[in-house]
C-alpha cells in the first residue's frame, strides 16, 4: 500500500502500524528503510524475515532527535555528543554502548547499537507521530531484499516487497547511498562505512583522526564484503581496462551495460550506455537507481569504470566494490 507521506492522515496511520508491531517502508535523505519498533524485539525480527536478513547482521535505529539517542544508549563518549551536535539530522550513523535492557535484536546482539537522526521531513514526522504512540526509536535497514541493490523511491520498494507493504512516499532520495558509520564505542572512533559525509569533515568535528576497521569493531549494517548488488553480474574495471575490453568485444555487447565517466556514446553496437556524473554526490544520487534500471532490461553483466582517487568518492566506490564482490 503507497502513501503520501506528505499527508499527516497517511503519516498516522503509518505510525500507528508501527505502534502495532508492523513494518512500514518510509524515504530517508539516505535510501527508503524498512521500518519497525526497536524497542520491541518481536517487531525487529520480522525485519530480519522479510528482508531473508542473518539476525547476527545489525540494523541502524533511528530516532527523532539527539534525546531520543538516550532511548538506546548506555552512554554517548564525547566524540558521539560532538558529531550528533555536528550532523545530525544527517547521514551519519554513531555506534555506542547499547543499554542493556533494549534494541537486543537491531543490534543483532551485540553490546554496541547504531543509532541515527535522519533529515528527511517525512522521515521527521513518522518518528515524531511514532513518539507520541510510545515508539522510542525505528530500526530501519534499506528496504530490500538482503544484499540487493538499495531503493531510492518508493516505486523500488514496491518492486522489492510487493504491494502488502505500507510505503510512504516522499519522492526520491537527495542522497542516494546509506549514512558513513563511524563506531565511538571504543578509544578511538573509527569509520566502519563511508558515505557522503567527507572524512575529513567528520574527523574536524570529532576532533580526532578517525581510525580503521579490525577484527575487534563491531559488526555493523552494510559492512559485508558482498552487498548492493543487483542480478546482473558487476565488474568495476580500470579507465584503461575498460577501454580495451570494448575495443574487442563482439556481439556479447548486445547483452552489455557500462556505465562510465570517459567512454562515449555508441563505442561499441548495441551497447547500454549509461554516463557516470562528474561529481561524486550526483553518482551517488543515480547509483542504485542506474543498477536497477540495467536489471529491469535484463541485461546480465554490468561493466563500470572505477570512481576517480579521492576521498569524495568513497562512498560510491565502496558500494561498487561490494557489488562487484557479490
Amino acid at each position: 500500500m503507497r502513501l503520501d507521506g506528505r499527508d499527516p492522515a497517511a503519516v498516522e496511520q503509518a505510525a500507528e502500524q508501527l505502534a502495532a508491531g508492523e513494518l512500514v517502508a518510509f524515504p530517508t535523505e539516505t535510501v527508503y528503510g524498512l521500518g519497525a519498533r526497536a524497542d520491541d524485539d518481536a517487531a525487529t525480527a520480522k525485519i530480519f524475515a522479510r528482508k531473508g536478513r542473518p539476525t547476527g547482521h545489525p540494523l541502524i535505529v533511528h530516532v527523532p532527535d539527539a534525546a531520543g539517542a538516550g532511548a538506546f544508549a548506555a552512554h554517548l563518549s564525547p566524540v558521539a555528543e560532538r558529531l550528533i551536535d555536528a550532523f545530525w539530522p544527517g547521514p551519519l550513523t554513531v555506534i555506542v554502548a547499547r543499554a542493556p535492557d533494549r534494541g537486543a535484536a537491531a543490534a543483532g546482539g551485540q553490546s554496541t547499537i547504531g543509532l541515527r537522526c535522519p533529515a528527511h521531513p517525512v522521515a521527521h514526522a513518522l518518528l515524531d507521530a511514532a513518539r507520541r504512540r510510545g515508539v522510542l526509536g525505528v530500526a530501519a535497514p534499506s528496504a530490500n531484499r538482503f544484499g540487493r541493490v538499495s531503493p531510492t523511491t518508493a516505486a523500488h520498494v514496491l518492486d522489492e516487497f510487493g504491494d502488502d507493504l505500507l510505503v510512504l512516499d516522499g519522492g526520491a532520495c537527495r542522497i542516494g547511498i546509506e549514512s558513513s558509520i563511524v563506531d565511538c564505542s571504543g578509544a578511538e572512533p573509527v569509520l566502519l562505512r563511508p558515505g557522503m559525509l567527507a572524512r575529513e569533515r567528520i574527523e574536524a568535528a570529532a576532533g580526532v583522526a578517525l581510525g580503521e576497521p579490525t577484527a575487534a569493531s563491531p559488526r555493523a549494517s552494510g559492512t559485508l564484503e558482498a552487498h548492493y548488488a543487483p542480478d546482473a553480474k558487476v565488474r568495476l574495471m580500470p579507465t584503461a581496462m575498460l577501454k580495451t575490453a570494448l575495443q574487442v568485444i563482439g556481439p556479447e555487447a548486445l547483452k552489455l551495460a557500462v556505465y562510465s565517466r570517459s567512454i562515449p556514446s555508441g563505442v561499441a553496437p548495441g551497447l547500454v550506455h549509461r554516463r557516470m556524473p562528474a561529481r561524486p554526490e550526483q553518482a551517488a544520487h543515480e547509483l542504485f537507481g542506474v543498477l536497477r534500471e540495467f536489471d529491469r532490461a535484463g541485461i546480465p553483466l554490468i561493466w563500470v569504470e572505477e570512481p576517480p582517487p579521492g576521498p569524495e568518492w568513497d562512498g560510491v566506490r565502496d558500494r561498487l566494490r561490494r557489488a562487484a564482490a557479490a
